[in-house]
């Protein structure tokens, strides 16, 4: 019997990495992709015959953190796993509290990949080794991880601080560079390594974020 499979993922070029990688497996059937969580719950009302989702974590509207929690509480039979460039403490931490059965970077070989969907379908957990170990941490020690202030998780340079405030102030990346005297790929690179440390997908959530963890 085929294993029906949901993929969730804003980014083409993973998605279709994804695909090929499960393409290597026949018991394997692909039956939806959602590119936010919010598309992914709106299929799955219409397509509820899914064994397990394949989720992303950052994605755009609703992230995947977020989709497990709603897709755990609606469906419970499904099982979820995380598929994430990232393997920091907080992601790891958060998914496992919203339902996740699994955790694997995207770096996955198609072998483990395969492997770990056989060992969460047959109530198993997949994981690579340095999540595995990571979450073992967090268990002997989740008080002090759930004490932590958001801030002490983001840290920026002075240099992506200043770029931050000059955001926040509404000016576009030439005002930006001619302030600081940077070129403007530079600032570029700059509000890309802020986006990525926020873990933020613009410009706005960035100056949010950074107000609420009183980085500006």
């Amino acid at each position: 019997m085929s294993i029906r499979i949901a993929i969730a993922d804003d980014n083409p070029f993973l998605m279709k990495a994804v695909r090929e990688k499960l393409s290597f497996f026949d018991d394997i059937d692909i039956r939806l992709t959602a590119i936010n969580g919010r598309d992914l719950v709106e299929k799955l009302e219409l397509q509820r015959h899914i064994d397990l989702i394949l989720m992303d974590i950052e994605m755009p509207e609703l992230n995947g953190i977020e989709a497990t929690s709603i897709v755990k509480t609606k469906y419970p039979q499904i099982k979820i796993i995380m598929l994430t460039v990232f393997d920091n403490d907080e992601n790891i931490f958060n998914s496992i509290k919203a339902g996740a059965d699994g955790y694997l970077l995207k770096e996955v070989n198609p072998k483990d990949l395969h492997q770990g969907i056989l060992e969460t379908l047959n109530g198993g957990a997949a994981m690579n080794p340095s999540i595995a170990l990571k979450t073992l941490k967090l268990l002997r020690n989740p008080i002090s991880f759930e004490n932590k202030t958001p801030s002490d998780e983001i840290a920026l340079t002075p240099r992506e601080i200043e770029v931050l405030e000059q955001l926040s102030k509404g000016l576009n990346y030439n005002l930006i560079a001619d302030n600081l005297f940077l070129s403007p790929a530079t600032v570029r690179k700059h509000i890309e390594n802020i986006y990525t440390k926020l873990q933020v997908h613009n410009k706005l959530e960035a100056v949010q974020k950074a107000k609420n963890n009183n980085l500006i």
